[in-house]
């Protein structure tokens, strides 16, 4: 049974979504300030964090760096905020979705499923992947080149991490949006090229011609060993 924890300061939205995750079986923990929040992802250990970024304390944001100073649960926030960089902000922060208000229950309920089976272990044969100069550590979230530690943000990280577990096949641009930002951002085919074009430069021996990292035009992306 997972347990989802609630970060919002509407105590209406919190109660209609605690009895939405109790009749499908979720362990649901609420707070309504960001102080609270911190100290129950401490104390109750969530498998997953809705979030509101317009909290009375803090700005959502912090909150986020401060979950990822210690802890990789994934966090999928829940805002009225609409614009573009503001959305760029709290993933790069860390944030996992991002699920604008007003939302439908059934689409934040499809989120959730998917990001507690993206943080589920699973029975895999390549925990470590290595590839000339780079080795990639999917349990720890690593990956080291030429035996450096080489730091990624979190967003980063779910790209690279996408595409390294299709080792060899062709990630579209739809499915790796999906995957990495969600549904509502399938079209957003700038985000790729800038986070494709970060990854290269930080791990490919010659960014302009790269080894790894292919981009397929106008289809996808694809890891190659």
């Amino acid at each position: 049974m997972a347990r989802v924890l609630v970060v919002d300061d509407e105590p209406q939205l919190v109660r209609a979504l605690t009895i939405n995750l109790r009749a499908r079986k979720y362990e649901v923990d609420a707070a309504h300030d960001g102080a609270s929040a911190l100290h129950l992802a401490a104390t109750r250990h969530p498998d997953v964090i809705i979030l509101d970024l317009g909290l009375p304390d803090m700005d959502g944001v912090e909150v986020i760096s401060g979950l990822r100073g210690w802890t990789r649960v994934p966090v999928i926030v829940l805002s009225a905020r609409h614009a573009s960089d503001e959305k760029v902000e709290a993933l790069d922060a860390g944030a996992d979705d991002y699920v604008t208000k007003p939302f439908g229950m059934d689409e934040l309920l499809a989120r959730l499923r998917a990001a507690v089976r993206r943080a589920t272990p699973a029975d895999e044969e390549d925990v470590v992947v290595e590839t000339g100069a780079l080795t990639f550590d999917l349990a720890a979230k690593k990956v080291r080149r030429d035996g450096s530690d080489v730091r990624l943000t979190p967003t980063e990280w779910h790209v690279l991490e996408v595409l390294v577990r299709n080792s060899g096949r062709l990630v579209t641009q739809r499915q790796l949006l999906q995957d990495v930002w969600g549904p509502s951002y399938e079209t957003e085919t700038n985000y790729l090229r800038v986070y494709m074009a970060q990854l290269r430069r930080k791990l490919e021996k010659d960014p302009a011609h790269p080894r790894h990292f292919i981009t397929e035009s106008g289809m996808g992306y694809r890891f190659e060993r």
